[in-house]
């Protein structure tokens, strides 16, 4: 959901903004602790407009670059407002930032009905990062097993080492690429297939290196979080030695829905 906010108080700049996290549905005020980002030890705290709140905190009125300590600064606010304190924060992006509580009000209340209903749709729901990544040779090996082709092309090559033409031993190459990727797809399909009864949606991001198959992200109801969390365990367990699962989680709905910001300051950062 992308909303435009515009500030044009005539305000001269001041040294401390306002750092917003998450929106939450909450009427009533609520601390976090001193985490804020910044490094400053900042109360985390709400600002409300009606039914809803904005999880805040005070901080300097800067552009924050995306460092991996703003990073997980950003993402442990939301973490301990989900999972130490029961609600289900539907993310700002990274850096939002306004100049004053005002102007924070001014925004729940322009977008009230957009974020309502954001907050319906994704209650009491979380995330979980799933991570797979193969053991290429164990793989390989599974898939010589599987394809004549590729055995009959390999045991002929190896018995004409001499003779064997540079022709053939491409093929093979391109036999055994082609040969692997079909069995990462049918690995993948079969992992999506197995989960989706568990879970409420997924998405599948960009795999990271050579020995990624998997990089995908999967909304669960709270209520199932246990039972997801088992079926990958079992499935994890079936493809031992082969495949190896990394599950992190459970987190806010990054993947699902992130409300950003295109910020219009009369004096702006």
């Amino acid at each position: 959901m992308d909303t435009t906010v515009s500030s044009t108080t005539g305000e001269q700049r001041t040294s401390s903004g306002v750092y917003v996290y998450s929106i939450i549905e909450c009427a009533e005020q609520r601390t976090f602790g001193k985490i804020g980002i910044g490094g400053r030890g900042d109360d985390v705290y709400t600002i409300h407009y009606r039914d809803l709140a904005a999880v805040v905190s005070q901080a300097a009125l800067q552009v924050y670059d995306p460092t991996r300590e703003n990073a997980l600064t950003h993402e442990r606010v939301n973490e301990v407002v989900m999972v130490d304190n029961g609600f289900t924060p539907v993310p700002m992006s990274f850096g939002t930032l306004f100049k004053t509580e005002e102007d924070t009000i001014e925004f729940l209340k322009d977008t009230y009905d957009a974020l309502r209903d954001v907050l319906q749709k994704m209650k009491d729901k979380l995330e979980f990062g799933l991570k797979v990544n193969w053991d290429r040779d164990s793989v390989l090996a599974e898939v010589e097993q599987e394809n004549e082709e590729l055995r009959r092309l390999k045991a002929e090559i190896e018995s004409n080492q001499q003779t064997s033409t540079y022709f053939a031993r491409m093929q093979l190459g391109r036999l055994v690429e082609q040969a692997l990727a079909d069995k990462s797809d049918s690995y993948v399909r079969e992992i999506y297939d197995e989960l989706r009864e568990t879970a409420i949606a997924s998405r599948h991001n960009k795999v990271i290196g050579d020995k990624m198959i998997m990089n995908a992200a999967f909304l669960v109801a709270r209520d199932k979080s246990a039972l997801f969390d088992e079926k990958v365990h079992e499935i994890a367990k079936r493809f031992e030695g082969k495949l190896n699962f990394k599950e992190t989680g459970p987190w806010p709905p990054y993947n699902f829905v992130t409300i950003r910001l295109q910020l219009e300051r009369s004096a702006g950062v």
